[in-house]
C-alpha cells in the first residue's frame, strides 16, 4: 500500500541506560527524508525491547524486574499506564498475542517465559503461566543452557513460537485464550550451535522466518494447522555473512518493512546491514544487499515505511545512521549524518491515528 502525504510516524527508539535514566527515545519520522526529529523522551530503566499492542493504542517495554505499559497520544508522546512484575530476571523481548488478551515476556538470562494478562484498557494484569526451559547444549559459550531470546503467535493466534538460542531450537507451544496458559506441542529443531535468536512471519500467515546469531542463517519454514498439531517445513537456508570475509559474527536483527515485501536483518562484527526481497506466494527470499552500516554492532535495523530509507542502530558506536536505499538495484548510500543515542537497541516506527 502506497504512503500517503498525510500520514505521519513516530520511532521509539529503546536503550540501556548507563547515565542517562531516559530508556525510551522518541523522534519524529520524516519519510519524504529519511531522517529523524527529536521529539521526547520517557524515564525508564534498561528499556532493552518494545512492543505495540496490535490496535496502535499501547506500547509496552522491558524494564528492570518487570515490564511497563503506555498510553500513546495522538502526537506520538506516551503516557506511562501501569507496571507489573515478572517474577524473573530482567527479560529481553516481548509481543502480544493478536486479540491484544496476553503479554509473553522472553527471559535470556534465566531462560523463562513469562505470560500475563492484558486487561481490556491495555494495562498489564497478573502472570498467567510461567515456563522455564530446562536442559544442557553444547559447550559453547551461549549454547550450554536455555536462554530463551523472543516469543512471538503465529498469525491465527494459535502457537506461540520460542526462540532458545542456548538450545538450538525453538518449540512450539498452544495457547489457552481462556487461561492465558500454554503448552509444548512441538519443537523446530536448528543446526548444532547455531543459536535461533529472533523470529518474523509473512503477512499472510503461512510463512516462518528464523533468524541464528551464531551461524548467521535466515531459516525459512512453511507453516500449516491440519486442525490438531501445527505442521513446519523448512523450505529455505540463507546463509547472511558477505562472501570471502573473515572474522566472528553476530546476527541480530530481522524485521520486515511495513507493506511486508522486504525482510531486513544486521550483522554485528561485520557490521553490516542485509536486505532481502520476499516473493509473497512461495515465502522464499533473495539477497537485494548486504552492504556496511558504517557504525560497530548494528543492534537493530528497520526500512521506513515508503522503501527508499532505512536506519540502522549502532549500539557500539552510540548513534543511529541513516540510508537511502534503492532494494531492487541493490544499493545503499550514507543519507546524513548520524545521530547519537546511548546503547541504542531497538527501534519500532508507529504510525499515527
Amino acid at each position: 500500500m502506497a504512503e500517503k502525504a498525510s500520514d505521519r510516524y513516530v520511532a521509539y527508539v529503546s536503550t540501556y541506560t548507563m547515565g542517562d535514566n531516559h530508556g525510551i527515545k522518541i523522534y519524529d519520522v520524516n519519510i519524504d527524508t529519511g531522517r529523524f526529529t527529536e521529539k521526547d523522551e520517557v524515564e525508564i530503566t534498561n528499556s532493552s525491547y518494545l512492543t505495540t499492542s496490535k490496535d496502535g493504542k499501547h506500547l509496552y517495554s522491558i524494564t528492570d524486574l518487570g515490564v511497563e505499559s503506555y498510553r500513546i497520544q495522538p502526537d506520538g508522546s506516551l503516557e506511562f499506564h501501569n507496571f507489573a512484575p515478572i517474577n524473573g530476571m530482567r527479560g529481553c523481548y516481548l509481543s502480544t498475542d493478536y486479540t491484544d488478551s496476553y503479554l509473553f515476556v522472553a527471559g535470556y538470562h534465566d531462560g523463562k517465559l513469562t505470560v500475563l494478562r492484558l486487561k481490556s484498557d491495555g494495562s498489564i494484569g497478573r502472570i498467567t503461566d510461567e515456563v522455564f526451559h530446562k536442559g544442557l547444549g553444547s559447550m559453547a559459550e551461549r549454547n550450554f543452557r536455555p536462554h530463551i531470546n523472543c516469543a512471538r503467535m503465529t498469525h491465527d493466534n494459535r502457537f506461540l513460537l520460542v526462540a532458545d538460542e542456548g538450545m538450538d531450537h525453538v518449540n512450539v507451544y498452544s495457547l489457552d485464550l481462556k487461561t492465558g496458559k500454554v503448552r509444548l506441542v512441538d519443537v523446530i529443531r536448528s543446526e548444532l550451535e547455531s543459536a535461533p535468536r529472533h523470529i518474523k512471519i509473512s503477512k499472510n500467515g503461512k510463512f516462518i522466518y528464523i533468524v541464528h546469531e551464531q551461524s548467521c542463517d535466515i531459516d525459512v519454514y512453511s507453516y500449516e494447522f491440519d486442525g490438531k498439531l501445527p505442521q513446519f517445513e523448512k523450505i529455505q537456508s540463507e546463509n547472511i555473512i558477505r562472501t570471502g570475509q573473515g572474522g566472528m559474527y553476530a546476527a541480530s536483527a530481522l524485521s520486515f518493512s511495513q507493506d511486508y515485501q522486504y525482510l531486513v536483518t544486521s550483522i554485528a562484527g561485520d557490521n553490516s546491514v542485509g536486505v532481502y526481497k520476499v516473493d509473497q506466494e512461495t515465502g522464499l527470499i533473495k539477497k537485494c544487499f548486504l552492504l556496511p552500516v558504517a557504525g560497530d554492532y548494528p543492534k537493530d535495523a528497520e526500512i521506513l515505511p515508503g522503501n527508499k530509507f532505512l536506519v540502522s542502530l549502532n549500539h557500539e558506536t552510540n548513534e543511529m545512521t541513516f540510508f537511502k536505499i534503492d532494494p531492487e538495484k541493490g544499493t545503499m548510500i550514507m543519507n546524513g549524518p548520524a545521530m547519537h543515542v546511548n546503547t541504542p537497541n531497538c527501534i519500532l516506527i508507529q504510525k499515527l491515528g
